[in-house]
């Protein structure tokens, strides 16, 4: 039993999982603001057009049943809304990304040698450790 609970609090304890809970955290937080977003502004605004809130369309089935599809409308805006907000946020991330990782290449000035395993500058034809020539198949390896 003491190893199980060892594991468990490296397993909770890592950086990942603290992240993810953050995360979801945080993604709750910003799942009321949508909702809020969508209910209080998004949906007054389409009933200026409809005459009514989104929220309160539906359709009387049998007696005080009710089939709410202005609410399903609703779930799907604050969907499309959640997507689109998430998709940028992955598109800033990608393209910071991707410069980072361009000036990581660009400032890489060394390689390594393939016989004495030494860094070398990544111009060199010779090996200043182990004086070994460095051929062009080699160079680029």
């Amino acid at each position: 039993m003491k190893k199980f609970l060892k594991e468990f609090k490296a397993f909770i304890s890592r950086g990942n999982v603290m992240d993810m809970a953050v995360g979801i955290i945080i993604g709750g937080a910003f799942t009321s603001i949508v909702s809020s977003l969508v209910n209080d502004i998004i949906n007054p605004l389409l009933g200026l057009f409809g005459g009514m809130n989104f929220d309160q369309l539906h359709l009387k089935l049998l007696g005080s049943v009710t089939l709410n599809y202005g609410k399903f409308i609703t779930a799907v805006i604050n969907f499309l809304i959640m997507a689109f907000v998430i998709f940028l946020i992955v598109k800033v991330m990608n393209a910071a990304a991707a410069k980072f990782s361009k000036k990581e290449e660009e400032q890489k000035k060394t390689k390594t040698c393939p016989f004495c395993q030494s860094e070398i500058h990544i111009d060199a034809i010779r090996c200043p450790h182990c004086t070994s020539e460095l051929d062009e198949q080699t160079a680029e390896e």
